[in-house]
């Protein structure tokens, strides 16, 4: 029986791919600090004997050391994401980012694990234009947090040159899903326009709603981490791939979809107006990944498209948030 670490295992993935892989049959240790993470997500493993959790910051090595110990594989998940939390408060953002990421390959390199994936941002293609987007070809980061990913990407790269380590990057493209936290000062989009739509209340786009995203579900992402967790073509390792759908939805016709999708369980949600706003520093205006890439490598095969998703998704909040 194979034993995993997540990093972040309390949090939105995490989660969901500690729920994934007991249910396989793996022994899971959970590493989170809760500082975005919720102990609600967790509660239904902990009384599953091949659970563990450990209550600790991967910023510090120590920590890091005793969770990977006796770990055939680590999935790194453990990050301060978003782009606005990043600008607000760049130090603690590349102290998890940077410095916990660090840590963590050290402890993984010194632990002898057969494979170290991580997750990776669609927010270090920064200012490149081009579309699709496409491992090799990127620009210049928007943001602190693209910063803290894109060197998380440089750092995997001299830890499999110079030491061995076994390594992928995911690189995620706006990931959603149940379990996503609909609450906070940087609740992603979905959940949050979710929650404002299930309180009559209007959603606030930032910008005209033309801005587009590669919207991906969770079950996607999941589908991914186990590919690049047991992959064994050496071509296929040590490098980053594109987590996505490959397929763009605009803001706008994001909340067309969601209004459409909640007015099901409430009729008067159909008739709620959009609020529109400035634009956001730093974000990205679109985002479309290639998964050529993944589908070649790694033999990936996105079974949820952006209706699909949104429509599990919503089931789930109107359960769950009622």
């Amino acid at each position: 029986m194979n034993k995993i670490l997540i990093t972040g295992g309390a949090g939105f993935i995490g989660s969901n791919l500690t729920e994934y892989f007991l249910n396989k049959g793996y022994k899971v240790t959970c590493l989170d600090n809760f500082a975005t993470g919720h102990r609600h997500n967790i509660e239904s493993f902990l009384a599953n004997e091949e659970y563990k959790l450990i209550e600790g910051d991967i910023r510090d090595l120590e920590t890091c050391h005793k969770a990977i110990a006796g770990a055939d594989y680590v999935l790194h998940q453990a990050a301060l994401g978003s782009v606005p939390r990043s600008i607000n408060d760049p130090i603690t953002s590349n102290e998890v980012n940077v410095s916990g990421f660090l840590n963590m390959l050290v402890a993984a390199r010194d632990e002898n694990v057969k494979r170290f994936v991580y997750a990776a941002s669609s927010s270090t293609y920064g200012d490149s234009e081009s579309l699709p987007k496409v491992e090799e070809v990127i620009g210049k980061p928007l943001s602190p947090y693209a910063i803290t990913k894109y060197v998380n990407e440089l750092y995997a790269d001299i830890f499999s040159k110079t030491y061995g380590l076994s390594s992928i990057g995911l690189c995620y493209f706006n990931v959603f899903g149940r379990r996503q936290d609909p609450n906070g000062a940087y609740a992603a989009v979905i959940p949050l326009f979710v929650k404002q739509l299930m309180k009559h209340e209007s959603p606030k786009i930032n910008g005209t709603g033309d801005y587009s995203r590669d919207f991906t579900y969770i079950d996607n992402v999941i589908q991914m981490n186990e590919r690049a967790m047991l992959v064994d073509d050496s071509i296929a390792i040590n490098t980053v791939y594109n987590t996505a759908v490959g397929d763009r939805t605009t803001l706008n016709d994001l909340v067309r979809y969601l209004k459409e999708y909640l007015s099901e369980f409430d009729k008067e949600i159909a008739n709620i107006d959009v609020i529109y706003g400035p634009n956001r520093i730093g974000d990205i205006p679109h985002s479309l990944a290639s998964i050529k890439k993944a589908k070649t490598l790694l033999g990936y095969n996105p079974t949820y498209t952006i209706d699909k998703g949104l429509k599990e998704a919503v089931k789930w909040y109107w359960e769950n948030l009622k």
